[in-house]
């Protein structure tokens, strides 16, 4: 899940920040609902009438990958690759080959934390405040039994896609939304908005800077209270990635269980209440918020660390802060909207 916790600071004088838009800018943002999340999307422009132009098409472009990636659509590809799980390989086009391929080499990266076939799990624990008790084993070792990236087959020559178990299917509701803020991104450059962001609930790329010449600044929010921001990063020509485990979850006999699912076990991940990553690409950044949230702190600051030009921030259980080995905070100071009740610790 992604909850709305990376914020855009559109406006610096919001934060009393100084500076004089260049060359008659000014930022034009549009707040909306696709793929069934809120996204915010911002363009710098000369005129409105331009800044709508790219945000129009940055809509389309987000409306035409959810087409192309919904497996509750029966007239996606994904759904037919569902469908024929077991029974034959599936022709594909090139853009969701590529994207099924680019999702597998995270689950390699990964040793697994990230899977696409994810979405074979049967859905047994309820974070509806249905359920009473914890499934059973059996039941939870049922629930992961089809997941498994490497029982998906990729034949580029004709460029197919096989599930090879009847009941596998695979779903991008953990790197779908990065990927088409990367695509919005992409469109709306390609119309002349040299600077801008899109924030997709969340999986947020930035571009160019602010029409005052500043970095685009990013609120991390406090997930004690999302309304208040602890703090923020300044960011250029990057992607932050916030993934948060405490909206949904399941109290019994004094355990939370977080509604995030270990691929691999079939139970709630467990240490980590949030998780920032900050690199290049909103995709990528997607799918290792998801990966470090099931390898756990340790874990997960490893493989970060072990990654050029990516960084993360994370929250554990104990509200601890802990942090990738070159990402560099800032709190602000004074804002009704600061908090500081969290211990801060550099490199984990």
């Amino acid at each position: 899940m992604r909850s709305f916790l990376a914020l855009v600071v559109v406006s610096t004088s919001f934060f009393g920040a100084v500076g004089q838009s260049t060359e008659n800018l000014r930022a034009y943002k549009r707040v909306l609902s696709l793929m069934g999340s809120r996204f915010e999307i911002s363009a710098v422009a000369k005129s409105e009438q331009e800044a709508n132009r790219a945000i129009d098409a940055g809509v389309a472009e987000i409306t035409r990958i959810e087409k192309l990636i919904s497996s509750w659509d029966p007239n996606s590809q994904t759904s037919k690759i569902n469908r024929f799980a077991g029974v034959e390989p599936v022709t594909v086009s090139e853009e969701l080959y590529n994207l099924i391929f680019r999702s597998i080499k995270v689950s390699k990266l990964t040793n697994g934390a990230f899977d696409i076939s994810y979405a074979a799990i049967d859905k047994i624990w309820k974070f509806d405040g249905t359920m009473t008790k914890p499934p059973s084993q059996e039941q939870i070792s049922a629930s992961v039994s089809k997941i498994n990236f490497e029982h998906i087959t990729l034949n580029p020559s004709s460029q197919s896609v096989f599930l090879k178990e009847k009941g596998m299917k695979i779903g991008f509701g953990a790197i779908g939304k990065g990927y088409a803020a990367n695509r919005a991104k992409m469109v709306m450059m390609s119309l002349g908005i040299e600077s801008g962001v899109v924030n997709a609930s969340g999986d947020l790329i930035t571009w160019g800077k602010q029409e005052t010449g500043s970095a685009w600044r990013v609120g991390i929010a406090n997930p004690k209270n999302i309304e208040k921001v602890f703090s923020w990063l300044s960011v250029e020509n990057m992607s932050v990635v916030t993934s948060g485990n405490y909206e949904k979850f399941f109290m019994h006999e004094g355990r939370r269980y977080s509604h995030i699912i270990n691929p691999k076990t079939g139970y709630p991940t467990t240490g980590i209440k949030s998780v920032t990553i900050v690199c290049p690409d909103a995709e990528l950044g997607d799918a290792l918020a998801t990966s470090v949230f099931v390898m756990g702190k340790q874990g997960g600051l490893q493989l970060i660390n072990n990654l050029k030009g990516i960084e993360c921030l994370i929250i554990t259980d104990e509200d601890e802060i802990v942090t990738s080995e070159n990402l560099e905070l800032n709190y602000y100071d004074g804002s009704a909207n600061q908090s500081k009740d969290y211990n801060y610790k550099v490199g984990g």
